[in-house]
């Protein structure tokens, strides 16, 4: 019997990238991203490929109450895998953001992830196997100046994530959270100054990775059940920036980052 697995963001990066990586070892998936014609394109490289059925749901993910819509979407189907992918960033000091776009994104990354797993966990206790995959960060170690809300929410996730493995212990179902650094996606295309301008490149190119390796990197750990992943050794050692200098010094450290990096 085939399994399926539902893949949020998946039109471009990381979760299409996860979704050929799933769609390879002959699952079927929903697909769920705002780009409708991301996802299309997405489908049609898919199945041009492998013999997985790709459904899409377009949907905004940043929006209130859109966990359960998407859980009516899939129609009853036992999800086998999911993967909570989808994110985006905001840059700027948080006096001068646009509250807007951030309560888009803490929507996304906290409330949407968090309702979207526990809607879809209970099926996968029921039947004593599944697996989950959640988006985080490297950001998610330390706090983040000028992107606080975002460094914030990915700590959230990581929390959240390592929290609720530790519940399922021994229940069949495994929890994984992929806390990648800088990687070469679409990402730095949304991510805002919150005064209009935004910053499509980043400055330090240092240590930025393939999404095809951070995927493979981030699907082999939710497989074996990893708790926590973090791809390449200098992001294991970024990680631990805080057990080695005061949260003040790395605090100083990040922002100093932070602005080179989106320097105009």
């Amino acid at each position: 019997m085939k399994q399926t697995a539902l893949v949020t963001g998946a039109a471009s990066g990381l979760g299409f990238e996860l979704a050929m990586l799933l769609a390879q070892d002959g699952y079927d998936l929903f697909l769920v991203d705002v780009d409708i014609q991301g996802l299309e394109k997405a489908k049609k490289e898919i199945e041009t490929q492998f013999s997985s059925e790709v459904k899409l749901i377009a949907k905004d993910l940043s929006t209130c109450n859109v966990a359960p819509e998407i859980f009516e979407a899939i129609e009853d189907v036992p999800i086998d895998v999911l993967i909570n992918n989808a994110g985006f960033g905001i840059f700027g000091s948080f006096q001068d953001t646009d509250w807007k776009r951030e309560a888009e994104m803490l929507n996304l990354h906290v409330v949407t992830t968090t309702h979207l797993t526990k809607l879809v966990l209970k099926g996968m206790v029921a039947r004593g196997k599944g697996k989950i995959l959640n988006m985080s960060s490297l950001a998610a170690f330390q706090p983040g100046p000028l992107m606080s809300l975002y460094y914030a929410s990915k700590a959230y996730i990581l929390s959240f994530s390592e929290a609720i493995a530790n519940e399922l212990k021994d229940s069949g179902v495994t929890v994984t959270v992929l806390c990648p650094g800088q990687t070469k996606t679409c990402f730095q295309d949304v991510v805002s100054n919150g005064i209009g301008k935004s910053s499509s490149e980043n400055k330090i190119s240092f240590n930025i990775a393939c999404p095809k390796a951070v995927a493979k990197y981030g699907y082999e750990a939710m497989q074996k059940g990893k708790i926590v992943a973090i791809p390449g050794n200098i992001n294991k050692l970024l990680s631990k920036l805080p057990r080695f200098v005061s949260r003040r010094t790395a605090t100083a450290v990040i922002r100093r980052i932070q602005e080179k990096n989106r320097a105009h």
